[in-house]
């Protein structure tokens, strides 16, 4: 019979709540749960205890001590949670509920996971790697930013370039940084920003947020949209704490667009001191030059002899020459005219009649012979005196020079006489009659060979 007392299983209550608990703790595996706080409680144990709820139904649940205590964000009545739990009976009032082993915020947990999956898929792909970064260009004259046109990273940005460096320019490619369009017009920046290619670098960010308001940055779309740029893309995402999956993809990270504006931007003030003291370095140097070269022009003119000089000097020698002639020939004509008195004595002393005029004639003779004579000495002495002349203006530097040659010494004022005594690059110089001239060798040619 079925109510036959001997076949029934007859229960206490705390055994049918022990089996009960027995079966949801065995049956059921590890929970992931997510819903409303409400009821939120902490008693002095430290325990927590609160209810999940949603819109149609709630569930009671509990959070010891020692496990609560690992909870990064302080819990409270209206709090969105997603927690991983196991299902369990409180055996002394009968009632079903949910132990919590761990407890994170609703959305920014899933976001989290999705966030560490794509972060793992990419990094496995390599876009991660070093090897794949682009270099900044050492001097950046044209920067692309990527951001809001109203948002406080633009007005941020530009005024950290005004500061430092007001040359560069500043190409704005305003996108939406957060929402649902914000990572395809982002994409599309980036790659108008390539093919315009006016730029030498990209600033690509925002400014802070939550993590739903920097999603956009997270976006497999975006991630490979700046892997695949031409142009150098710096990530200035949030604040220094956030971190996002285009700060991992970019070429460099900066902790802020400010930073970012920082460092592609080279510091106008330090620049101007630098060329400063180069300037005053240049004019030092430029100064000692000019002082050893005045000294050393000084010592060769001490050392060169003008031409002119020399001609005095010659135009000397060939007055003494002069003088020294003029003397012979009186002394000669002094000489010729004691003889021809000489022999005039004699006639008159000896008064011979006879051979008078035979003496005459003799004596005329004689002295035609020794006025041809002298004038033949003095014809030979004008003209080795002319020749003498003529050759001295013949080898006179000056002459040479006014025929249209020129002296071409070295670096080291030596003279230059040979091809092979010059190189092409050589600096020299060439003396001309009335003046010098400094040349650069280019090409020689040995006529020799």
């Amino acid at each position: 019979m079925p109510n036959d007392p001997t076949d029934r299983q007859i229960f206490s209550v705390s055994q049918l709540n022990r089996s009960v608990r027995h079966m949801l703790e065995t049956q059921l595996p590890m929970l992931w749960v997510e819903g409303e706080i409400s009821n939120f409680a902490r008693p002095g144990s430290g325990h927590w205890y609160l209810t999940l709820k949603d819109d149609q139904a709630q569930v009671r649940c509990a959070m010891f001590r020692n496990v609560n205590q690992r909870v990064r964000f302080q819990p409270s009545n209206g709090t969105q949670v997603l927690v991983r739990c196991r299902a369990g009976l409180f055996e002394g009032r009968g009632e079903y509920q949910l132990i919590i082993e761990h407890m994170e915020e609703a959305g920014f947990g899933a976001l989290q996971r999705q966030f560490d999956q794509l972060k793992q898929k990419l990094s496995a792909e390599g876009l991660f790697d070093t090897e794949h970064k682009k270099p900044m260009p050492n001097s950046v004259s044209h920067i692309g930013v990527i951001t809001s046109a109203t948002g406080a990273a633009v007005r941020d940005i530009l005024s950290v370039l005004n500061r430092r460096f007001p040359a560069i320019k500043v190409s704005i490619f305003p996108t939406a940084v957060q929402g649902a369009a914000a990572a395809p017009q982002i994409v599309e920046a980036i790659a108008n920003a390539n093919h315009q290619g006016l730029c030498d670098a990209l600033i690509v960010g925002r400014g802070g947020g939550s993590l739903e308001d920097l999603w956009p940055f997270n976006e497999e779309i975006v991630a490979r949209a700046i892997f695949a740029s031409n142009i150098p893309i710096v990530s200035a995402v949030g604040h220094e704490v956030d971190f996002t999956i285009a700060d991992f993809v970019a070429d460099l990270r900066a902790p802020t667009p400010s930073a970012a504006a920082e460092l592609l931007s080279p510091d106008g003030e330090e620049m101007f001191n630098q060329f400063t003291g180069l300037e005053i370095l240049l004019k030092e140097a430029l100064g000692r030059k000019i002082r050893q070269l005045e000294q050393r022009t000084d010592y060769l003119q001490k050392r060169l002899q003008h031409p002119g000089r020399k001609l005095q000097e010659q135009s000397k020698h060939l007055n003494h020459l002069r003088i020294r002639l003029e003397r012979v020939i009186k002394n000669l004509l002094q000489q010729q005219r004691a003889h021809m008195e000489s022999l005039q004595n004699q006639l008159v002393a000896e008064s011979p009649r006879q051979g008078i005029g035979q003496r005459q004639k003799q004596v005329n003779q004689t002295i035609r012979q020794m006025m041809r004579a002298v004038s033949r000495q003095i014809e030979r002495k004008q003209l080795k005196t002319d020749q003498a002349m003529h050759l001295l203006d013949t080898v006179s530097p000056l002459k040479t020079l006014g025929r249209g040659y020129s002296i071409i010494r070295d670096k080291n004022n030596a003279v230059i006489n040979s091809v092979a005594a010059v190189s092409a690059g050589d600096n020299l110089k060439s003396q001309l009659a009335d003046g010098e001239i400094f040349f650069s060798v280019t090409e020689t040619t040995d006529s020799s060979l």
